[in-house]
């Protein structure tokens, strides 16, 4: 079987976003949905609009965001469209908050032994196409956040959230913080609700993760810690699984000795078992080839 191809560079500009989509060599049809993460206000490390715009306007997409089911600046409608104006996504490109008005689409989970049903932003059916760009970093709960992380919290709607986080207990995030699951419970629940979204995008589904401002702690953080090792590079992918993998591996064998505070974060929380769990249902695969642009 052939090994899914990983494509990296080292260079962290707005140029090699555009790059890095290009050497995949796939046309993204129809609408476009730019999946990302606006960053919770107070938080210092996440994406800027000014770093993606190129790549926006190269796929003249429109950048997606779903509400959070925690506490903060992104956990209604109105906060997160303000939030999205202050940082400064609306003023560069449409924004659309995909759970803001629209009942949430329901996706099933085929032989899920966590959840049953994946519940995603509504406004998911307008788009026909998804560029999913992930700011790869730790996690305080999942060890670290990337592609796989991306397609599954980052699609759900705020009481989708509430479903993964839970176990598929509860569908509220006045509920969910009382009624989490545990740990491995909750690692392979993104896993298959991660699989939902990729199925339902089929082919027409990309993935770029930026190896930058690597804090142990998520963008969601309104108090993160600081990145803690040096930026490493952009991937680029077709496979969430194998660029999720090639992620960690990166950091694993990366010379900065502060890679250990990170590294840490990943172990402490077991995250690689979301990896372990996307490749059992068929995810993706963490058989890969990394290939060097630069060279």
């Amino acid at each position: 079987m052939e090994k899914s191809k990983v494509y990296f560079s080292k260079e962290i500009t707005p140029d090699s976003l555009v790059k890095m989509f290009e050497v995949l060599n796939k046309t993204l049809a129809g609408k476009v949905a730019i999946k990302l993460h606006s960053g919770e206000k107070g938080n210092q490390n996440y994406l800027r609009p000014e770093f993606v715009k190129n790549l926006v306007e190269k796929v003249n997409g429109t950048v997606v965001e779903c509400n959070t089911a925690y506490a903060g600046q992104r956990n209604t409608t109105e906060k997160h469209i303000k939030l999205m104006a202050d940082h400064g996504w609306s003023k560069h490109f449409d924004v659309d908050i995909l759970d803001g008005k629209e009942e949430d689409l329901v996706l099933e989970v085929e032989n899920g032994k966590i959840l049953k049903n994946n519940y995603v932003g509504g406004g998911i059916k307008k788009y026909d196409s998804a560029l999913v760009l992930s700011h790869f970093k730790g996690h305080p709960m999942g060890g670290y956040g990337g592609a796989i992380k991306q397609l599954s919290i980052g699609f759900a709607s705020s009481n989708g959230k509430a479903h993964i986080h839970s176990g598929g207990k509860v569908l509220s995030q006045a509920t969910v913080w009382k009624n989490t699951a545990p740990q491995n419970d909750f690692l392979c629940a993104m896993a298959e609700s991660a699989k939902t979204v990729a199925d339902y995008f089929g082919d027409n589904i990309v993935y770029i993760n930026v190896m930058c401002n690597m804090s142990v702690d998520c963008d969601c953080c309104a108090v993160a810690e600081d990145p803690c090792i040096a930026d490493i590079g952009v991937l680029a992918s077709t496979d969430p699984v194998a660029i999720d993998k090639a992620c960690v591996d990166l950091v694993y064998s990366c010379t900065d000795p502060k890679k250990s505070h990170l590294i840490e974060r990943i172990e402490s929380r077991n995250g690689l078992h979301t990896i372990k769990c996307a490749t059992e249902i068929g995810l993706g695969s963490t058989d890969y080839e990394l290939i060097n642009i630069d060279n």
